[in-house]
């Protein structure tokens, strides 16, 4: 290796260094002060960097909450992903089949715990993307493959059924229709516009209730939560139309 390819090597895994421990001061600020106060001036003191020299990793706080949002929903994504791969191939193992003839049901109740399970470990990612909006700040489209990972992981699920054992059609009121068709022409052609329409109130369904155990919502009404979580993910999966073993 030359003498120049051995400085730049240098110089990019100082930048790497760099830009994580920018992210992890970031993420500490959204901890104590929340992420309508994250300041990129305060980062560059806690660390001990000029403003100028931090600019020219993150140009602006917006530029910065962009980098820590779609952190965010990569780790998440992946927990998801995790779980129901590691699931899936265990059920299929035990039953003699294959990923896409394991327990439906299962699978998307394992997903969701791990969704939940992220959620209760890292409080502060989970409302900086689900939370209530940054004031003055607008996501790119930088954030949409991040985002897009998890509800993935979930819409496998449906689709293996779709394609296996098939699933039940929920109910879907007659003024509904026009809009569960262009839902599902949007992003899920292949499914039923009657299984999209209850795929997008599930989905809902499933952040209302992380959101109202991690933001204290459930305090003197839900004591057992785990218990709870999976009882209502598994109704969720019954509302998809998630039926069959």
């Amino acid at each position: 290796m030359s003498t120049a390819q051995g400085a730049k090597g240098a110089r990019a895994r100082a930048r790497i260094e760099v830009t994580a421990a920018i992210k992890d001061e970031a993420r500490g600020q959204l901890a104590a002060e929340g992420a309508a106060k994250l300041s990129l001036r305060a980062v560059a003191r806690e660390l001990g960097m000029a403003s100028s020299a931090l600019y020219r990793y993150f140009p602006s706080r917006d530029d910065l909450l962009t980098a820590l949002i779609i952190d965010a929903y990569n780790s998440l994504g992946e927990a998801a992903e995790l779980a129901e791969a590691a699931d899936a191939a265990e059920a299929a193992e035990a039953a003699g089949g294959t990923v896409a003839d394991a327990g439906h049901v299962r699978r998307w109740t394992v997903v969701c715990e791990a969704v939940r399970a992220w959620a209760l470990a890292h409080p502060h990612e989970y409302a900086l993307i689900y939370g209530s909006p940054v004031p003055g700040y607008t996501a790119p489209d930088d954030t949409i493959p991040a985002a897009g990972r998890v509800a993935y992981v979930f819409m496998g699920i449906v689709r293996d059924a779709h394609q296996g054992p098939g699933l039940a059609k929920p109910p879907l009121p007659a003024e509904l229709r026009p809009e569960a068709q262009r839902m599902a022409a949007d992003f899920a052609s292949d499914l039923p516009p009657e299984t999209v329409a209850a795929f997008v109130a599930a989905w809902a369904e499933l952040f209302g209730l992380i959101g109202f155990e991690l933001f204290g919502q459930f305090n003197r009404v839900v004591e057992d939560r785990e218990t709870f979580f999976r009882h209502a993910a598994e109704r969720l999966a019954h509302g998809v139309g998630l039926v069959f073993p």
